[in-house]
């Protein structure tokens, strides 16, 4: 419960046209694109409900908002488009949810500098056609370019189907401006590379919030290529693709686009080579080389086309057909009986992961639907769903766990994807290990009230 002195006060900077406490309001708001179905033991967090959205305008309105919530105790969960996957975005102790979808503006468009200054609640697919007048494009595209905010790819360190080329979001930041939980405003410069002391921007990258509130960032950006070639190969086996993956990568062809698959028993791996033409051509005709060595039959162009043609149909069919409804209407959506891993390991480790994983989920009675690596050969995910219906979710949620633990204890992470939210958190102990105290302590030293998205990456 919003104390009303705190919301009159919040209305009073925003204004009270952005201040929405209606249940229908709240009850959207509350969630993101995590359904229980996949949430497992963190279900009932997803009946969590804000006690308010605040929508603000600037990043100064923001500052204000969290000013007036800290000297109340109350918590903030910052939110973009809602897309996220793991719960992130969830008001797991209620409080604000703080929309900042506002701070949409694309300030500075710098060709030369091949950067971009814009508002942490710009849309990708936004930002994108604004670049593309100046011949320049994001290097982050994931499935949710049409609905996902920067803010959110960055709080995530979101990996999308560029990623090859350009990396995860995080890498691609150049400088933020972040409110920390005081309401201080905080902004790094801009640049590449420097070393008067450690980067501030990783307090933010892949933080989901719990450090403060990114309100700009400046990002690096590519011009848009001059030649691009799409090409695709199909394997006798997922080894043989994955070690000619393994070794393009190791003597230095970046495709920008690379999608090993296998599933329903073929192995195809999804090739799109962009630059300059001259490049262009030289790494395609390298690779053609390379796949024949381990087999692979060349499929041409089509098979590429098409997945890339198709990237963005899930997030068309989730603005369109499902983000407006209610909640628990939204999650009768997303039916029970599947989960999507997304490991990474050492390049070495990989192939005998993918062996004992396997192993373990056939005892449990799991069959993998698919198996990929996508984007660079340490990225390895994998698509699981009981073999049968007398798998209860608890002991599916459990063999889950036991297969992310065993990418831990081989010397991998257990989400390279989209973040931890609510999902994996129970998980971040085990993984960080001393880690997790220095997080908490650099916690504590920012925000001893605990008010920024707490529960999230086990704070």
């Amino acid at each position: 419960m919003i104390d009303p002195d705190l919301l009159s006060a919040i209305a009073q900077v925003v204004g009270e046209d952005y201040v929405l406490a209606e249940t229908g309001d709240l009850d959207h708001y509350s969630g993101d694109a995590l359904s229980p179905s996949r949430a497992f033991r963190a279900a009932d967090l997803l009946e969590k409900t804000a006690d308010l959205v605040v929508a603000p305008g600037s990043a100064e309105e923001v500052a204000a908002v969290i000013k007036l919530a800290s000297g109340n105790a109350t918590p903030v969960v910052p939110r973009g488009g809602g897309t996220g996957v793991m719960g992130a975005a969830l008001p797991v102790q209620g409080g604000i949810v703080l929309d900042l979808q506002r701070l949409n503006a694309v300030f500075e468009i710098d060709p030369q500098s091949r950067m971009v200054q814009v508002g942490a609640g710009a849309v990708l697919e936004d930002v994108n056609n604004a670049l593309y007048e100046h011949g320049l494009m994001l290097g982050h595209d994931p499935w949710s370019v049409p609905i996902a905010t920067i803010g959110g790819t960055i709080s995530t360190n979101g990996v999308g189907y560029l990623a090859a080329a350009h990396g995860p979001m995080g890498e691609q930041v150049l400088g933020l401006e972040a409110v920390l939980p005081t309401g201080q405003l905080l902004s790094t410069p801009p640049v590449p590379k420097y070393s008067a002391g450690p980067n501030l921007n990783h307090l933010f990258i892949g933080a989901e919030g719990v450090f403060g509130v990114i309100t700009q960032a400046s990002l690096r950006v590519a011009a848009v290529p001059e030649a691009r070639h799409f090409i695709a190969f199909r394997f006798p086996s997922f080894d043989q693709g994955f070690n000619a993956v393994a070794e393009a990568f190791s003597i230095g062809l970046r495709p920008t686009l690379m999608d090993l698959t296998e599933e329903g028993g073929g192995t195809v791996l999804y090739l799109m080579f962009q630059g300059y033409r001259e490049l262009v051509g030289t790494e395609v005709a390298r690779c053609q080389q390379l796949c024949a060595g381990y087999k692979g039959k060349d499929l041409g162009p089509g098979p590429t086309e098409e997945y890339w043609e198709d990237r963005y149909d899930i997030a068309l069919d989730y603005r369109d057909e499902v983000q407006h409804l209610p909640r628990k209407e939204r999650w009768a959506r997303r039916r029970w009986g599947f989960d999507y891993l997304h490991m990474a390991l050492p390049v070495s480790h990989v192939l005998d992961y993918r062996q004992r994983a396997s192993e373990l989920l056939s005892q449990r009675g799991v069959e993998v639907r698919e198996y990929a690596i996508w984007g660079r050969p340490e990225l390895f995910s994998m698509l699981v769903r009981p073999t049968s219906d007398e798998l209860d979710s608890a002991r599916f949620a459990d063999t889950v766990d036991d297969v992310l633990r065993l990418a831990q204890d081989m010397g991998g992470t257990m989400e390279y994807c989209h973040g931890t939210g609510v999902k994996l958190a129970h998980l971040i102990a085990r993984e960080w290990g001393v880690g997790l105290d220095v997080v908490r302590a650099m916690k504590q030293a920012l925000d001893p009230a605990n008010i920024m998205n707490p529960g999230k990456l086990g704070l």
